[in-house]
């Protein structure tokens, strides 16, 4: 059996801050399920929000947290991160981050998004994520105590309780079993597990997550008798470009800071007659306001323009979206984008505490995966990386001070794959993906209803049905793993927003249009 002191299932910027952190107190492995670059972080374009300038303010930051959370954030939660987050992204620097510097003041160039009152978005142009990965990656790597692990999917979490270890007390984490690339399931164990695998927006048809947004950080937790939070509160990106083979390319709410504007196909601006902030209102306002427009007028899209701007204005800091656009036959500079709303970020996750911890000894849970408080019922732009990087560094420093388990009175079981046998149906794993995320979108998607979430729920009960009895006669596979993690983490989303008999921030009801008086968290426990 493999060991370790860390070990992290996750290379974003939750798990590789979080190896970074505790690599000094003892040997660290990373798990990614596929490549080193394959994260949710490497693919975040707009960047990160910290109060760093003189003519901001933290009161400012918590306050624009708030708002943009409709009255459910965890306002100790907010001023936390708020206040932290400076010192996080000045590690980040030190680690190698080269975010853009303003030309003519040396100072580092700023934007503004929406739901921000000020400018304090660090950024490295349209590519933040990217070039976060890149100085996280090098700097673990160049680490003695961290190793990386690629291609190498958790299956489920080891638990003292689950296998009858200790029950006499207290529930905790022993490690994890991992499926590797030649298609054995071994078991890792480890002092402490940090869980930062990201978010679930391959649940839904149209997203701008990675492919390896499956939810699994998620569902392991919830399988080992963690509860979820909030997980109707699914963020739609309001502008996804707009094209057959685009697949999920977003195009950054920095633009709308730059000043582009939102257009019907008939060339009408119509955020104005929405909101006092217009296109710089919150993405849930705006996500609904293009999914309405296009609807009601029985367009395909909506129009994003910014081509009014100075074209090198646009090339030096949007190089990236000029590409890409440019290869589907775009041209930023002098023609509105076509775009639409696509499932983004979710708000809701594991629950944890300010350190993040959660309900088992030893496990904590950082990134996308955990539901903080912070983010309330929408999370403010550029807020998510913040959080990570604050949560990973909070929960690394509580990790440090346990105390080293004591040796275990048994060792895990090795995997036992039964009698399972190759599978000779793979088309039940792709017609189930396929219904899945389809039936997530019409049904649960920017606007919902009782009778549409009632329709969602029974038949992703079907077919988790139909996965559970797949996943037991057959040997496991990465796309039979992400399979049943996205449907139980679709099982969850429609769960919770079953249990919100209100609208607020992005869960929105035909059947309770109105905002409750006294809002709380939807929980579930399994």
């Amino acid at each position: 059996m493999q060991e370790t002191q860390y070990l992290v299932i996750g290379g974003g910027i939750a798990g590789l801050t979080f190896a970074l952190e505790v690599a000094e107190s003892g040997p660290v492995t990373v798990l990614f399920k596929k490549g080193l670059s394959e994260s949710s972080t490497a693919w975040a374009q707009g960047g990160i929000a910290a109060v760093t300038e003189d003519d901001d303010s933290f009161e400012s930051h918590i306050q624009d947290t708030l708002v943009a959370g409709a009255g459910l954030c965890d306002e100790k939660i907010v001023e936390i991160v708020v206040r932290e987050g400076p010192e996080c992204v000045e590690r980040l620097i030190e680690r190698g981050a080269a975010f853009d510097l303003d030309p003519e003041g040396g100072r580092y160039h700023l934007h503004r998004e929406g739901g921000h009152s000020q400018r304090r978005i660090f950024h490295a142009a349209d590519s933040t994520g990217w070039e976060i990965q890149r100085a996280l990656l090098g700097a673990a790597k160049s680490h003695p105590n961290i190793t990386f692990q690629p291609y190498s999917h958790a299956v489920d979490l080891i638990t003292s309780h689950k296998y009858g270890i200790s029950t006499d007390e207290p529930n905790r984490v022993l490690g994890v079993y991992v499926l590797n690339r030649e298609g054995f399931v071994n078991p890792i164990l480890a002092q402490t597990v940090l869980i930062a695998t990201g978010g679930v927006g391959k649940i839904y048809l149209y997203t701008s997550n990675p492919d390896v947004a499956s939810g699994d950080g998620i569902a392991m937790c919830y399988r080992a008798g963690v509860s979820v939070a909030n997980m109707e509160f699914m963020q739609f990106h309001p502008t996804c470009l707009y094209h057959p083979k685009a697949k999920n390319f977003l195009l950054t709410e920095a633009l709308r800071g730059e000043g582009a504007k939102l257009l019907r196909v008939d060339g009408h601006r119509f955020m104005p007659d929405y909101h006092k902030d217009a296109e710089l209102a919150p993405r849930d306002v705006v996500a609904r306001a293009i999914d309405f427009e296009i609807k009601k007028h029985g367009d395909d899209y909506a129009l994003l323009d910014i081509s009014h701007r100075e074209s090198d204005f646009l090339k030096e800091h949007f190089p990236t979206l000029l590409s890409k656009c440019s290869e589907f036959g775009y041209d930023m500079t002098k023609e509105g984008i076509p775009v639409v709303p696509a499932a983004h970020y979710c708000c809701g996750g594991v629950v944890t505490d300010e350190m993040g911890r959660t309900t088992i000894e030893g496990l904590y849970v950082a990134g996308e995966s955990a539901h903080t408080g912070l983010h309330g019922a929408n999370r403010l732009a550029s807020n998510s990386l913040l959080e990570g990087m604050v949560f990973a560094t909070r929960a690394a420093s509580d990790a440090r001070t346990r105390p080293s388990r004591e040796a275990l009175s048994q060792e895990p079981p090795p995997w036992d794959p039964g009698s399972a046998v190759d599978s000779d149906e793979q088309v039940v794993i792709t017609q189930n993906w396929e219904e899945i995320r389809r039936l997530m979108w019409n049904y649960v998607g920017i606007v919902r209803s009782n009778n549409r979430l009632q329709r969602a729920l029974s038949r992703i009960q079907l077919i988790k049905q139909e996965i559970d009895e797949y996943y037991w006669d057959f040997k496991i596979t990465p796309d039979l793993l992400e399979l049943r993690n996205l449907c139980l983490v679709a099982e969850l989303t429609v769960r919770c927003a079953m249990a919100r008999k209100e609208s607020r921030g992005l869960h929105y009801t035909i059947d309770y249009p109105e905002c409750s008086q006294s809002p709380q968290d939807t929980l579930v426990s399994p």
